[in-house]
């Protein structure tokens, strides 16, 4: 788009003015020859990746808190802090699902003398 109305005769200023982009990324774009390739950000390792497993392991084993894990990654070298933790086992924790209770109606009265 930017390439196009350069090369209609606009101004680089007039281009920036019309579209809201600053005038030199208006000036990037419409002189390369070759649109600049976009730049991936890097994916950079979490401070939790080495206990993943630990915590997954912990979790399958009973139910625990988030606070009780993060106490012990700590005691093996965890340097982060609890929020990720906290947000990791939020996604990863077991579903525990609620008991069955079985309810049953008397005649007032009934079940006492039973």
């Amino acid at each position: 788009m930017l390439r196009d109305l350069y090369r209609q005769g606009l101004s680089i200023s007039e281009i920036a003015r019309k579209t809201g982009y600053n005038r030199r990324t208006v000036s990037k774009y419409a002189r390369a020859t070759v649109p600049p390739a976009s730049r991936k950000p890097s994916v950079k390792p979490s401070k939790l990746d080495a206990y993943k497993d630990y915590i997954i392991q912990r979790l399958n084993s009973g139910p625990l808190t988030a606070s009780r894990i993060y106490r012990e990654i700590q005691g093996m070298g965890f340097t982060g802090k609890y929020t990720i933790v906290k947000d990791f086992i939020r996604v990863v924790r077991p579903p525990t699902g609620v008991p069955a209770i079985y309810r049953f109606e008397t005649q007032p009265g009934k079940q006492a003398s039973l």
